[in-house]
């Protein structure tokens, strides 16, 4: 089966990228590059599952997530 995760990538200062999956809390990854980054997250988002399923937890659907833009007065 096939799952898909939105994932957030952003640059870090000192170069490459950390990824996160808002939907995964606490499954982070990085890279050099943006596949590195990518490749590095899906693992992370498989071993994530593989803990989920070895503890009998559900895994959950990106269905259950809603995604706003809050704008903010700086």
């Amino acid at each position: 089966m096939i799952r898909v995760f939105r994932v957030i990538l952003e640059p870090n200062e000192s170069g490459g990228y950390t990824v996160t999956v808002p939907l995964l809390p606490g499954c982070i990854s990085e890279g050099d590059t943006k596949a590195e980054a990518l490749a590095n997250i899906r693992e992370a988002i498989e071993l994530y599952i593989e803990s989920l399923r070895d503890d009998g937890e559900p895994i959950p659907t990106e269905e259950s997530v809603e995604e706003a833009v809050v704008e903010v007065k700086v």
